[in-house]
């Protein structure tokens, strides 16, 4: 982790020169666990009650109060001494043994990467949609509580997910209010010589840049990419704009930043995860790179790296109906990955898309998500013992001659 050093933004710079106390304030409004723990929702109520019931944002209250007012607060002794109360107990539940410590003090797994396409975090930090987005943010709050090493992995949007309103005709209208990083609870990632932590993927014709964030949810970061960087071109810039929009080929580039991207930014950050967990299959572009990686580092073939790598690889698997999994026509694949399989897999683009294929064989076929993950993973499960049934039914067809029950998922 020493690659990495975190940066403020302007703002903080500006209003934390000269007023004490205003550091321990940045710290607990930095610090996700405000979303299910509350002990210091009395503090941003008093610091802007209309503001706080609007966004439940402790980082925008303290981005937009004034300095009188803070200094005001600040000097009181009871609201000082509630402040430095919870950052005391802040620090102090970071450094004492969880239950994971105490349960398995001889453990060997000093890291989960956790990869998905939304957390579910708080409304202060609105890249999510619904249940996948749930399902991602309760389990990194479970694992920050219970102390299980685990970092998350995902996108940062420009817009998110749309905002739903009813016109006065009763249809549907779709809004897409900007999310601007300086009003979010994130702060940017930055190399020991203050530079941005930003990466560099390859996509046909062109480069994309990705900038680096972290999210503090209590012990544990969530690492996130976005695309709106200066150096890009304006579309490109927008690759991250909307979760779950666009046409499938944006779909695809945001698959391959969150997969390959995700996995080269752990390289960046000297993270080395043990375990790597796929939740849902948007992410599986990172068995990819995770083998490819081993590749480099043990001159391997791509099939043994990947029989190799596929032992720390977990697939959770969420969708119910077939419908659901993301599937890529075979030249969009060609085209945006053909010449990584060529040039960093060392295979052929025919072996790539078998790895997404029921029937190999099948140049017809589109390029299955879901089959990737599977065949990239050690383990596979679903969200539910019914969910496991189903998904067994609905996975049968990779595992030809196997009883339905024995399908292991």
């Amino acid at each position: 982790m020493s690659k990495q050093t975190l940066g403020t933004h302007p703002k903080e710079q500006l209003l934390s020169t000269d007023i004490d106390g205003f550091d321990s304030l940045s710290e607990l409004a930095l610090d996700m666990r405000s979303s299910w723990n509350h002990g210091a929702d009395k503090l941003w109520r008093q610091l802007d009650p209309a503001l706080w019931d609007l966004t439940q944002n402790p980082w925008a209250v303290l981005q937009t109060v004034s300095r009188e007012k803070l200094h005001g607060v600040l000097a009181d002794p009871v609201f000082r001494k509630t402040v430095d109360d919870l950052v005391q107990a802040r620090r102090g539940g970071a450094q004492a043994p969880a239950w994971f410590q105490q349960t398995h003090p001889q453990s060997q797994l000093t890291c989960v990467a956790y990869f998905s396409m939304e957390y579910m975090l708080s409304e202060a930090l609105p890249i999510y949609s619904g249940g996948l987005g749930n399902v991602a943010g309760d389990q990194l709050k479970a694992a920050s509580d219970l102390g299980v090493p685990v970092i998350g992995v995902g996108l940062l949007y420009q817009q998110g997910y749309f905002r739903q309103v009813i016109d006065k005709d009763g249809a549907q209208q779709a809004l897409f209010p900007y999310n601007d990083p300086g009003q979010l609870p994130i702060t940017p990632l930055r190399q020991t010589n203050g530079e941005w932590l930003r990466l560099e993927i390859s996509l046909p014709g062109y480069s994309v840049w990705l900038r680096a964030w972290q999210v503090q949810v209590g012990r544990l970061k969530l690492y996130l990419l976005d695309s709106n960087d200066a150096a890009n071109y304006p579309a490109h810039r927008g690759i991250s704009s909307e979760l779950y929009g666009g046409d499938s080929e944006l779909r695809l580039k945001q698959e391959i930043l969150l997969g390959i991207g995700g996995w080269r930014l752990l390289a960046a950050l000297d993270i080395r995860p043990e375990v790597c967990h796929l939740n849902e299959g948007h992410a599986a572009f990172a068995v990819l790179e995770r083998a490819r990686s081993c590749m480099e580092e043990t001159g391997l073939t791509f099939e043994a790296a990947l029989t190799v790598t596929k032992a720390g690889n977990l697939f959770t698997t969420h969708t119910a109906v077939a419908a659901g999994f993301d599937r890529f026509d075979p030249v969009l694949i060609e085209h945006f990955l053909g010449n990584y399989a060529r040039a960093k897999l060392s295979i052929t683009l025919k072996d790539l898309l078998a790895l997404g294929r029921q029937n190999p064989n099948d140049e017809a076929e589109h390029f299955n998500m879901a089959f990737l993950a599977i065949r990239g993973s050690g383990s596979v499960n679903g969200v539910s013992r019914l969910h496991g049934k189903v998904s067994r039914h609905l996975f049968e067809s990779l595992f030809q001659h196997w009883p339905e029950e024995e399908i292991p998922v």
